[in-house]
């Protein structure tokens, strides 16, 4: 596993530390205070920068385990400038609010040389994802998987009886 330096976990919660605060600072007033006519993808953009805000809290704590947060607000920032904001500038087509949110979307640039890349490429890139599917030999996952398999009338008797009936 890479390891990442106590300063760039440091870094990190701060960066983690910035958005929680500014979001909240920002959407949670807008979230709650909403009137009964807020447009619906209004309504939808700030409940999910909400919830960013309580992720990026979490990510204080466990700032590597949420790094996918951070990733999500590079690339959602990165979209928008690119599909959004570029066609309207080439065409000289960007009013105040739009440039207003270019700047917000720039400012989270701030995040780039915070992100541990090499962890990243190591985590998300390199190593083998999860299986698709269980292997030979392996029992399925299940809430009892600790029990021994259950006769046909093991399992008509515990219907009978219910759980705390049963024994092994």
């Amino acid at each position: 596993m890479t390891e990442v330096s106590l300063f760039r976990l440091y870094a990190l919660r701060a960066g983690y530390l910035l958005i929680a605060v500014g979001l909240a600072a920002t959407v949670w007033p807008i979230v709650i205070n909403h009137s009964p006519q807020w447009p619906l993808m209004n309504s939808v953009a700030c409940s999910l920068l909400a919830a960013v805000s309580v992720l990026a809290a979490v990510g204080i704590r466990y700032p590597l385990q949420m790094l996918p947060i951070l990733l999500f607000e590079i690339v959602w920032k990165s979209i928008w400038l690119i599909a959004v904001a570029l066609p309207l500038w080439s065409t000289n087509q960007i009013d105040a609010r739009t440039w207003e949110t270019v700047s917000d979307c720039l400012f989270g640039a701030i995040l780039i040389p915070l992100i541990p890349w090499r962890y990243v490429i190591s985590q998300y890139a390199t190593k083998p994802g999860d299986r698709w599917r269980r292997t030979a030999g392996t029992p399925s996952a299940s809430a009892f998987a600790d029990e021994k398999p259950r006769t046909a009338g093991q399992l008509a008797q515990q219907s009978r009886l219910g759980f705390a009936g049963i024994s092994a």
